[in-house]
């Protein structure tokens, strides 16, 4: 591993003096003595993206993690040169380049440095592998704090880290350990209440230093490859979030069975086994809507098969699993068994679809079945096959989603348990060496696997889940942060790898709900499930080892508290509905941590507890044994305990008394939050009335509720239902507007509208500049009224 000292080392080699430069309409080429070339190109007024070459001329154009369908503009772009450097000016930012050593200083509009080179870019010629380790170093400013890169299970603040990105399976892993299964190498800078994003584009083995070496200097780095990073400028987080998240893509809408409860453990076979669960989450009436096979259901571990002896008939059971409101999801890992009358692995030996060592014979390596070969799956060919495979799973079989596993790629019985470096790939007609593509190797995995269960499942949507990913990889994916165990620490870091997957652009993630290794105690398994089920992927998961790990395994109590929270999350489904459909549409994070929600407050910038899950609802896990309460800091504004209505003011630290079936929950004062009634699966009933909760607030707040079909794409067509609640609060009254789009209609026809925290007595009720009756409107003690669906406007008097 090169450290950062290394950085500094006789071979490193700079750019010299700059001796011209061109202009090509959006991007700026500028040239050195030394035949460096520093291509910068404005996407945005605030994006800008940096290429360096030491060639003389630039490689080929070709990113994994780019979304190409996104759109491109500015508002302003001017390059004016002056005697010792030269400026690129947007509307946003100004940028730099000194024309001495081609080093680049980035600013906002009023002169305030935002990022700016230390050594910046220098490279060291990598004779052993050829090509270049790429480097660069940036001034870190007084009080910088830094977020982002993936599901790091470090400190949400990563101010004094070094992170290393390389997709490894590690199993039972650490707080702090590095590398993990997933590669982001995008980071947020936070300095003076200005934030700025970088993304180092660069496929190969990275590295990351927060000031962790030298105290006043950041820097990253790569094995090899291209010095080629995304600047994003907000100045809040937010944008830089955003912006980040539609350069590398958005995911469409998941079907909504797929945030109910998933249930899922290595591994429940035989069928009777299979039924035996689902039956008894029925019987407890606990939710659930996804019930997992691991990788026991194949024959001889083998992909697209069934063990006949478990599973005699896995159409029939995965349709009578159906019929009881079951989703059936199921594993495939990578790994092909070399065996010669295996359908599979026939079909890809005869087009030669496996990787290739680099003196010709396939990858061979052991995973679950054995020996086995690996499809390439950087060969577009090799996709459109996987994808094929998926028929009979999903278009006969009924299968609703698959789960890819094992797939940075993990093999077993070797040092680096994966793949060695010297393995070909295709990376879709850039030849290159598993160095490069090792990174990438799983996402398009996901994609081909997308492509597959879209095909057949359409016009439903597919549900694809992965272990390893690299930026982009939300196009096609759901995740979730792999073998961690059931320990009290790994509850602290499932909390954090949510809050930085979400910022970091993967929003659909979760953690495995009582730890994957070891076995939790009951205590721990109900503290998991109340934080799990504010994830937005929510699944219980264990390795099966050590005994039993479903809700009913720990006792009465703990049933009950899954139970409740598990239907608290069913009640939330058009509010966690309406969160991704933000995600999808404006790249918004789902979970925010209390940095992203008010960075102008110093308090938030090491908080690693609390987060937002959508807009409005505030969560934090207790995360300690024995806890009757814990100490957590309340943001900005004015919230109420979810459990108590009380209100209380934000902005400062408190020590907040709970009981076991309860976890620290807040609303934001003015929020209008949409409840279903408790099903035991997604669709189990049409209901006549959507429940809408209410708080009070002096002044005013925007709420929004998006529904649709809950599958398929006719929302794309305009078949949707988009209601914003604009609520203003005063003295002794109460006025919510709403407006509405799309065609959609509900099953409902009314609201349930529960008022909390009034601070009146109702006197008079106008709907649509009409007065009601009280008793129309069935107001009564517990002050809820029930009105019809398509008023524009609700108007409350009080005394």
């Amino acid at each position: 591993m090169i450290t950062n000292t290394e950085l500094e080392n006789k071979g490193d080699q700079y750019p010299s003096r700059i001796i011209s430069f061109e202009q090509d309409v959006d991007s700026i080429f500028f040239y050195t003595e030394n035949n460096i070339i520093l291509k910068i190109t404005i996407l945005r007024d605030s994006l800008i993206r940096f290429r360096y070459t030491t060639k003389g001329y630039f490689s080929k154009d070709f990113s994994y993690a780019i979304d190409k369908t996104q759109s491109h503009g500015y508002n302003q772009l001017d390059v004016i040169e002056e005697s010792t450097f030269y400026m690129i000016k947007t509307s946003k930012v100004f940028c730099k380049i000194n024309k001495k050593d081609a080093k680049v200083g980035i600013f906002d509009i009023d002169g305030s440095a935002i990022l700016e080179d230390e050594n910046g870019f220098h490279w060291e010629e990598c004779y052993e592998h050829g090509g270049n380790i790429v480097k660069m170093s940036k001034h870190s400013k007084d009080g910088e704090s830094f977020y982002g890169l993936g599901d790091k299970a470090s400190h949400l603040n990563l101010k004094g880290k070094r992170v290393e990105n390389w997709a490894m399976d590690q199993y039972a892993f650490h707080k702090d350990q590095e590398p993990l299964y997933k590669v982001v190498p995008f980071y947020i800078g936070l300095h003076h209440n200005k934030s700025y994003g970088i993304f180092f584009d660069n496929t190969f083995k990275t590295f990351f230093d927060f000031c962790h070496e030298r105290r006043n200097v950041t820097s990253f780095w790569a094995e090899g490859g291209e010095m080629n990073y995304y600047f994003f400028y907000g100045p809040k987080m937010s944008d830089v979030v955003t912006t980040y998240t539609h350069l590398t893509g958005k995911p469409e809408l998941p079907p909504m069975w797929t945030l109910g409860y998933h249930q899922c453990k290595w591994s429940y076979y035989p069928e009777s086994k299979v039924k035996e669960i689902t039956s008894k989450f029925r019987e407890l009436k606990i939710p659930c809507d996804g019930i997992y096979l691991d990788i026991d259901y194949m024959d001889g571990f083998r992909c697209f098969t069934w063990n006949k002896e478990y599973f005699p008939d896995p159409k029939r059971m995965v349709a009578e699993l159906a019929k009881d409101g079951f989703k059936t999801v199921v594993i495939i890992d990578p790994g092909i068994k070399i065996d010669k009358d295996y359908w599979v692995y026939k079909e890809a030996l005869e087009n030669d679809y496996f990787c290739k060592r680099a003196d010709g014979p396939y990858m061979k390596g052991k995973v679950w079945p054995g020996e086995c070969n690996f499809p390439d799956y950087t060969n577009p060919a090799v996709r459109e096959w996987w994808a094929g495979l998926f028929k009979e799973l999903i278009s006969e079989i009924g299968v609703k989603g698959v789960w890819n596993d094992m797939n940075e790629p993990a093999v077993m019985e070797v040092p680096g348990k994966t793949f060695p470096p010297d393995v070909r790939h295709d990376y879709d007609g850039n030849p290159c060496s598993h160095r490069k593509a090792h990174n990438i190797y799983g996402t398009q995995m996901a994609r081909a696997t997308y492509e597959g269960v879209k095909r057949f499942a359409y016009p439903k949507r597919p549900f694809i889940i992965t272990r390893s990913a690299y930026s982009g990889a939300q196009r096609y994916t759901s995740s979730w942060t792999g073998d961690n165990v059931a320990s009290w620490e790994h509850l602290w870091i499932a909390n954090i790898q949510m809050q930085r997957m979400s910022m970091s652009g993967m929003g659909f993630t979760g953690s495995d709900i009582g730890g994957f290794a070891e076995q939790p105690s009951g205590e721990l398994y109900a503290r998991w499930i109340q934080l799990g089920v504010f994830h937005p992927f929510c699944r219980t998961h264990s390795s099966g080892d050590h005994g039993e790990q479903e809700p009913w395994s720990f006792g009465t109590e703990v049933i009950d508290i899954t139970r409740k929270f598990v239907e608290l999350r069913y009640q939330l489904l058009p509010y966690l509905y309406t969160m991704f459909w933000n995600y999808v549409n404006d790249g918004t994070p789902m979970l925010k941590p209390l940095v992203y929600f008010d960075q102008e407050d110093m308090h938030t910038h090491y908080r690693t507890d609390e987060f937002i899950f959508g807009n409005q609802i505030l969560v934090c896990p207790i995360l300690e044994p024995n806890a009757q309460g814990r100490r957590m800091y309340l943001p900005k504004g004015n919230w109420y305990n979810y459990w108590t209505n009380e209100l209380v003011e934000g902005k400062r630290e408190l020590w907040v008394s709970t009981k076991f079936d309860e976890i620290p929950v807040f609303v934001k004062e003015g929020s209008i939050i949409p409840k279903y009634p408790v099903q035991q699966y997604v669709g189990e009933m049409q209901f006549d009335e959507l429940t809408l909760d209410v708080y009070y607030k002096l002044g005013k707040e925007k709420s929004t509720v998006y529904e649709d079909a809950q599958d398929g794409y006719d929302y794309n067509k305009g078949r949707f239902s988009l209601r914003t609640f604009s609520f203003n609060g005063k003295d002794k009254e109460i006025i919510i507007q709403q407006h509405k789009e799309g065609t959609f209609e509900t099953t409902y026809s009314k609201f349930k509208i529960n008022l909390k925290g009034l601070p009146f007595k109702v006197k008079k009720i106008e709907i649509d500049n009409e007065k009601v009756t009280l008793e129309k409107v069935q107001l009564n003690g517990d002050n809820f009224l029930i009105i019809d669906k398509d008023f524009s406007e609700l108007h409350i008097i009080g005394i």
